[in-house]
């Protein structure tokens, strides 16, 4: 049972006396809290509506008087969970899994380090950074997977360090090789890190549009994005979902 003790958060609810508009909703949160607001709609409970913004989601009632969120709407990666307790679901989770989806056929494919093991019709995405501990951990599992197609996207995020060697692993003549070499074996790139390495600088800008904000980030062929390094029996999990 996932239910833990709900984050310690009064809600005052003021009495009203007719719906309110999402519209305005919408514009009176990006006024007080000067962030861009991405969709609002009725939480389905309480009487709240649900806001995500910034790759968040937050509550608040129609008047918008007062707000259920976690730590700091922009730079806090704390969440406040609305849990049903009547079917044991977490409803932020899944309205989050929801709202982050990415289409895997929009991802660009020609951008990533691709690897085909066996049939390769199981197939999965990864945003990583060089000198991210957990990808380390992550490579060692997706080393076990069988019948997959593994795109790695190079996100140097942490250090200037990791954009060199992002860029040297893309100029490599092996790239799978290359990234193997030093996520797996921890053999330092070398080489050139001055080729054409565009690829390495738009999965960064694509990857802030998306709110990719840690690596290793999992992107399965249903759209769903997993922060972390998740175990192997809930990637194959995942991956045996796959039609």
């Amino acid at each position: 049972m996932f239910v833990k003790k709900l984050p310690a958060l009064l809600l005052s609810l003021f009495a009203i006396s007719c719906s309110a508009n999402e519209v305005d909703i919408e514009k009176a949160i990006e006024a007080k809290l000067g962030v861009k607001v991405e969709s609002v709609t009725k939480a389905g409970y309480l009487g709240l509506y649900e806001v995500y913004a910034d790759g968040h989601i937050f509550y608040t009632d129609e008047k918008v008087t007062a707000m259920l969120v976690g730590g700091d709407l922009v730079r806090s990666q704390q969440a406040v969970n609305l849990v049903d307790l009547k079917n044991n679901r977490n409803v932020t989770a899944e309205r989050l899994r929801k709202l982050t989806a990415i289409k895997f056929t929009d991802l660009p494919l020609e951008q990533a380090i691709k690897q085909v093991r066996g049939n390769g019709k199981r197939v999965l995405a990864t945003f990583e950074d060089p000198n991210c501990g957990y990808c380390k951990r992550l490579a060692k599992d997706l080393l076990k997977l069988e019948n997959v197609t593994i795109y790695t996207f190079l996100y140097p995020i942490l250090s200037e360090d990791s954009v060199k060697k992002s860029k040297q692993i893309w100029c490599s003549a092996d790239r799978v090789r290359a990234w193997g070499d030093w996520i797996i074996d921890g053999k330092a790139p070398g080489g050139r890190d001055n080729c054409d390495t565009t690829a390495v600088t738009r999965n960064q800008e694509y990857g802030r549009r998306l709110n990719i904000t840690g690596t290793p980030t999992i992107i399965f062929a249903d759209g769903e994005r997993v922060p972390g390094a998740v175990p192997l029996n809930v990637l194959e999990q995942k991956l045996n979902q796959q039609k």
